[in-house]
């Protein structure tokens, strides 16, 4: 059956849209990137370390804030969880015994969102630590996989195609890629890292095979995608004034 390529686009189910990535955007933030998906753009601004940590906050280790701009209104139930995830997710990437007692804060402005916007916006704020030179253990590049009700995995869904899903993962994946799914495992978070993945998070009712042919198709994905972002970071200079907005 063609079912399981009948994408409105014309992708098929394992295909991405085109990626783009441009940093050094911002000309008062430490750090800045945009980056897009097709029609999906997220623009990134760092701004620190700046001395001093958060209340609550360790102040041994450097502290990660996240602030999510919607692009219209005010912020929602959705963007305060998005929040927690990508704060969990860039601390688990940043060196925080590097510049204790300080606060960098990451500030994420979403531009237009036609799907996979969480994994957008944690790709341009990835981008925008390197511009920023915050010290990181490794990169990241994050990845919607889609379960359809039909039972197929599709990669990047656009916002249409995300409101036809019956569940999707949400997969952040190291630079350097490990096997990523141990034989006779059916853990579905936990222990993440030592699988090669750094953030794992559902919605909707899927079956651990179906979790698993998420995190195989995945893996795939991002290795593509790691390739992009070393090309992208490597061919901007942090200091290039032609990219300052």
């Amino acid at each position: 059956m063609s079912m399981e390529i009948g994408r409105d686009d014309g992708r098929t189910a394992n295909q991405l849209r085109p990626l783009a990535c441009s940093r050094n955007i911002l000309n008062r933030a430490h750090g800045s990137a945009s980056w897009s998906q097709g029609d999906t753009k997220v623009l990134a601004a760092v701004y620190g370390p700046k001395a001093g940590t958060k209340k609550n906050e360790n102040p041994e280790k450097a502290c990660i804030e996240v602030v999510w701009k919607p692009k219209t209104g005010q912020i929602g139930k959705p963007e305060k969880e998005y929040e927690v995830i990508l704060k969990r997710t860039l601390k688990s990437i940043c060196l925080l015994n590097i510049n204790p007692n300080t606060t960098t804060s990451i500030i994420i402005q979403v531009v237009s969102d036609d799907g996979a916007l969480l994994p957008c916006a944690i790709n341009a704020a990835c981008a925008a630590l390197v511009d920023a030179a915050i010290p990181l253990k490794h990169l990241a590049v994050a990845i919607c996989c889609c379960l359809t009700e039909s039972g197929y995995v599709i990669l990047d869904p656009t916002k249409v195609e995300e409101q036809k899903m019956k569940a999707f993962a949400y997969l952040v994946f190291p630079n350097s890629a490990i096997s990523i799914i141990p034989e006779g495992s059916s853990h579905m978070e936990g222990e993440l890292m030592e699988h090669g993945i750094i953030t794992s998070v559902t919605h909707g009712v899927m079956s651990v095979d179906d979790y698993l042919h998420c995190l195989e198709r995945g893996q795939a994905a991002s290795t593509k995608m790691s390739a992009f972002l070393r090309r992208s970071l490597q061919s901007q200079a942090p200091n290039d004034s032609s990219r300052a907005g």
